[in-house]
């Protein structure tokens, strides 16, 4: 489980994510992922859901550690019972795979509700039901299983609250430290002050957080987020930054950069999300590396 080892030496961990494969074609899928070796701790594998179309995360996350990378496969417990998410976790220790993300499925959810509040909530006594069995080398009725096995678990959590963190959250994640959560993954993050008072108030889970960040590469895909995923998402200093730019992929990784560094002071990691451009993750991973190694030096 290198990513808890790296998170245990308080490495600040950098991370992305590559689409699962479709078919068992995984010549594109090794060509692509080649692009950021030595840029990248980990690569999370996402849940893909699109109608008819059945893509193989536990296959992608194979070929991935064939390659020597540390995959992450992302799963979700909402409308999975415990003998599904054993089934599935059970084949993920058989090809390997020790690193965890668990969401439930109402990723997008928005509103003044309580299913806002509860964003990233995990079934968390029905999932550790499952891996504590596992790692027992049982099923959950008991019965011996071929193989044990230990995962590196993750959970998402809602950041965008600042110090107002509903009790809730504060409580959903106090249970999920004390049941064995290895890490938080938080909702994308702009506001560094924000962010910071946020993390003043969980900080006494003593949990490491993985911070996301969204690659805006234009102001209208800043305007798109807001307007499709959730209204003052992007700040509106940096979409206007971006309506400015000569060169907007340079201001955009200039932002990246900014971000991440000002990060590294507030927690253990971050997660770069492409939004559908893939082939340009190098250049914000390289720039990333560049910046890190000048503020080492």
């Amino acid at each position: 489980m290198i990513l808890c080892e790296n998170l245990k030496k308080k490495k600040f961990v950098v991370t992305t994510e590559i689409q699962p494969t479709i078919d068992a074609d995984a010549g594109e899928l090794v060509k692509n992922v080649e692009r950021l070796r030595g840029s990248v701790d980990n690569l999370r594998v996402p849940d893909l859901k699109i109608e008819g179309v059945v893509a193989d995360t536990i296959g992608t996350c194979r070929i991935l550690r064939e390659q020597k990378f540390d995959p992450i496969l992302q799963t979700a417990c909402r409308h999975h019972s415990r003998v599904d998410l054993q089934a599935h976790l059970s084949k993920a220790a058989a090809a390997g795979i020790d690193n965890l993300l668990v969401f439930t499925d109402d990723y997008r959810i928005t509103g003044d509700s309580l299913q806002e509040i509860m964003f990233f909530h995990v079934d968390s006594g029905k999932l550790f039901s499952v891996l504590d069995a596992i790692a027992q080398g049982q099923d959950i009725a008991g019965r011996e299983l071929p193989q044990q096995a230990q995962f590196c678990v993750g959970a998402g959590i809602d950041s965008r609250w600042g110090s107002g963190v509903p009790d809730m959250q504060l409580q959903e994640m106090e249970s999920l430290a004390g049941l064995g959560t290895d890490y938080f993954l938080t909702t994308p993050v702009f506001d560094l002050d924000s962010f910071r008072q946020f993390m003043n108030r969980v900080h006494p889970l003593e949990i490491p957080v993985i911070a996301e960040i969204i690659l805006v590469r234009s102001a209208e895909i800043g305007l798109f987020l807001n307007k499709y995923v959730r209204s003052g998402l992007v700040p509106r200093h940096i979409i206007d930054r971006l309506a400015a730019a000569q060169d907007t992929e340079r201001a955009s990784v200039e932002i990246v950069i900014e971000v991440v560094q000002g990060l590294r002071e507030l927690c253990q990691g971050v997660h770069l999300i492409p939004i559908g451009a893939a082939d340009r993750i190098p250049a914000y991973l390289d720039a990333v590396k560049r910046s890190s190694a000048g503020t080492e030096g």
